[in-house]
């Protein structure tokens, strides 16, 4: 049983650091079912590859214990799978022998340990009950790409066909401990068994695990039941705590919030002019179907409705309170089938692949990215860019710089209380110039609202093309 795990970050060789195993040292370590051995197949500068090999002793694990008759074990205690796939087994291993990185820390990289990078995991033998088509589904919506081989149940008899074992690999920018972490909640997904019993424990294992992921992921209740063995009242239980996890804030505190932020910028009627900003690009540019992506309450999907040159509107938001407002306020129910038929309201996250988002001529995402966790920014950068990947995207964000204007809001605070971030306009730039680098995209900053001489505009405006 074969994983290893590569990157070409530079210099590859911290990946020694983040797994706190050293490169020049192969180890071993004893488990309760047999040995892992970890070592380095290739360790460069350029590309950096560790691996973890499992040897699982079938013997052992039944050594001691009565079959339910009281006899001996059944053959198949002895002659099975075991010691040759991925399994819980494997998300065990993880667990004691890159304990650290799992946690997404790092003792002499905690830097590189926050940071996404360039990785890619290799699985030599997994089962995948369900086939290639839930192994995708697990893992793409999580950003990475997925390459699958099937192995015949025996290449010298091919009238037997395929086996459910695959060869796969994932790549993807990710932090290590997500991938971890991610590896070790689905590898028993897929293989759809556990080799320990599951009480309430393991609900908190996968809550702990699937953190930050799992809550928003489209397979939760899939993943739910097969991590938790089918044990309904333990799934239910996962789903509900994480529904409240995910829960969007209550809607009198989201629209309080909202309204200090539109009191604040109220006198310069700056939403006013981010959406002028916004469908003027729009037209000239001639986008014809646009998504916009955290579409709030529908401000701008209702501009867009207005002009017929837009023949396909779609709006995505990760608040179904949210979408029912935007609906009321489009009159959706009310309009007539043709322009019913332009418009469509989703109900999604901007962390996760949507294929429902592919083919869109431009894609406008007004004044998301700054409420957005920086360490999940990255997820939401390939959704974007490298998924969705629309010919046109329209990014707005404030420009911190610009906040000393506003005499009412305290020196050092964000215009919004649920701002995790507001950046300047070079770090900006940066960020903008850093997304072009990465998925084939140019870029025009805009400024939108009255241009200061010295601290610039209110709003900053990015204009990529594929």
């Amino acid at each position: 049983m074969l994983l290893t795990l590569s990157t070409t970050h530079t210099p590859a060789t911290d990946l020694g650091y983040l797994l706190h195993k050293n490169p020049d040292r192969p180890q071993s370590f004893e488990l309760p079912f047999g040995l892992a051995h970890v070592f380095y197949p290739e360790a460069s500068a350029g590309r950096t590859t560790a691996a973890l090999l499992l040897e699982v002793d079938p013997v052992a694990l039944v050594r001691g214990r009565p079959s339910s008759s009281g006899q001996g074990g059944t053959l198949d205690q002895y002659v099975n799978d075991r010691p040759y796939v991925a399994s819980s087994f494997m998300s065990v291993a993880l667990s004691r022998v890159f304990g650290t990185a799992l946690s997404g820390r790092s003792k002499d990289r905690p830097e590189l340990a926050a940071q996404p990078l360039p990785f890619s995991a290799r699985l030599s033998v997994l089962p995948c009950r369900g086939g290639e088509t839930f192994l995708r589904r697990l893992f793409e919506p999580l950003g990475y790409t997925v390459t699958a081989t099937r192995h015949a149940l025996d290449e010298t008899v091919p009238a037997w066909g395929d086996s459910r074992y695959f060869t796969v690999t994932l790549e993807g920018h990710v932090r290590l401990g997500d991938l971890l972490s991610h590896l070790y909640v689905l590898i028993p997904v897929l293989d759809d068994d556990k080799h320990y019993w599951v009480g309430d424990e393991e609900v908190e294992k996968l809550l702990r695990h699937g953190e930050g992921w799992l809550a928003a992921h489209p397979e939760r209740e899939q993943i739910a039941r097969r991590y938790l063995r089918h044990r309904h009242s333990l799934a239910r239980e996962a789903l509900e705590r994480l529904a409240g996890d995910e829960a969007p804030e209550p809607e009198e505190r989201q629209e309080a919030r909202n309204a200090e932020e539109a009191v604040l910028e109220s006198r310069l009627s700056l939403n006013e002019q981010r959406l002028q900003a916004v469908m003027t690009v729009l037209q000239e540019q001639g986008a014809a179907r646009v998504v916009d992506l955290g579409c709030g309450e529908g401000r701008l999907l209702k501009a867009l409705l207005k002009d017929r040159r837009f023949t396909e509107v779609v709006g995505m938001d990760v608040s179904h309170r949210t979408l029912e407002i935007a609906q009321d306020r489009l009159g959706i129910e009310k309009m007539p089938d043709l322009q019913r038929k332009r418009v469509k309201l989703l109900h999604g996250s901007l962390f996760y692949r949507d294929q429902r988002l592919a083919g869109f001529d431009a894609a406008t995402v007004i004044e998301v990215i700054e409420h957005l966790d920086l360490p999940r920014l990255a997820a939401f950068e390939r959704v974007l860019f490298e998924h969705t990947r629309p010919g046109l995207i329209l990014l707005t964000t404030p420009n911190a710089e610009y906040n000393v204007r506003f005499t009412s809001l305290p020196a050092g605070t964000f215009r919004h209380r649920d701002h995790r971030f507001e950046w300047t306009r070079a770090e900006f730039e940066a960020w903008a110039a850093r997304m072009c680098e990465r998925f084939g995209y140019t870029v025009r900053l805009l400024p939108v609202g009255e241009n200061d001489a010295e601290v610039g505009a209110p709003t900053q405006m990015a204009v990529f093309a594929r």
